[in-house]
């Protein structure tokens, strides 16, 4: 029987020509840090949050530059305060500042993890705080969207045993224009040191005063919204 023989084949280059190389990944890794916010995502969809509000950020210059902190907002009913909240502020101070209050169901809730959101949980918001992270909390949902609903005392407790400040940030939108305001007040700190759950729940009243107060003085036309988006909040 005759015996085949196989001659050797040219070897081929180890160097791949352009036409044949791959492709660099069009998303870029590691831009997932230890919480799941995707800081490309974010960065991403920005224009589209830009198309739909025009924040108004001021009083930025409480938020603090390095660490963790409760920064608690008023809402009304079936807006994304938190979300515009947290986007504009970490846009104002060039932070990643997150949010609590994320579905723990799919598909919403893995997108906003993305995008900084968190269980509305204390034992996460505790942690996150304690990591030195920036989390926007809101206060209950209101109708009147310059009425600061009931702070939560559990998420105050959350950022008491972390041993961050508190800032109220009082937001103004309009339901059918792009026009927001977000003005962040200063700590706020309860005036005899107090221990046990008296104190997050004294603060979270301090809280929900101070944010009332904001809400109150912020003018539609002259804090930066204009007058069509002031008479169209709600």
């Amino acid at each position: 029987m005759a015996q085949v023989l196989r001659l050797p084949g040219r070897v081929e280059s180890q160097a791949e020509s352009p036409a044949t190389a791959p492709a660099p990944p069009a998303w870029a890794r590691g831009t997932v840090d230890g919480w799941g916010r995707d800081d490309q995502l974010v960065r991403a969809l920005s224009p589209l949050l830009r198309a739909r509000w025009a924040v108004s950020v001021g009083g930025e210059r409480h938020v603090p530059a390095a660490g963790g902190g409760l920064l608690v907002t008023n809402t009304r009913r079936l807006s994304l305060s938190a979300v515009y909240v947290a986007w504009a502020l970490g846009e104002a101070v060039g932070r990643p500042v997150r949010f609590a209050g994320r579905p723990d169901v799919a598909p919403v809730g893995p997108l906003l993890r993305r995008l900084g959101g968190l269980l509305d949980d204390p034992r996460e918001v505790r942690c996150a705080l304690r990591d030195g992270e920036l989390v926007v909390a809101t206060a209950s949902a209101t109708a009147h969207p310059r009425h600061a609903g009931a702070v939560h005392h559990d998420l105050i407790g959350a950022a008491l045993a972390a041993g961050v400040q508190v800032l109220p940030v009082a937001s103004t939108s309009a339901a059918f224009a792009r026009g927001a305001r977000v003005e962040v007040g200063a700590p706020v700190r309860l005036r005899r040191a107090r221990r046990g759950p008296l104190a997050e729940v004294e603060l979270a009243l301090a809280v929900q005063r101070a944010l009332q107060t904001m809400l109150d003085e912020l003018g539609g036309v002259g804090a930066g919204v204009s007058a069509i988006d002031w008479l169209g909040e709600g």
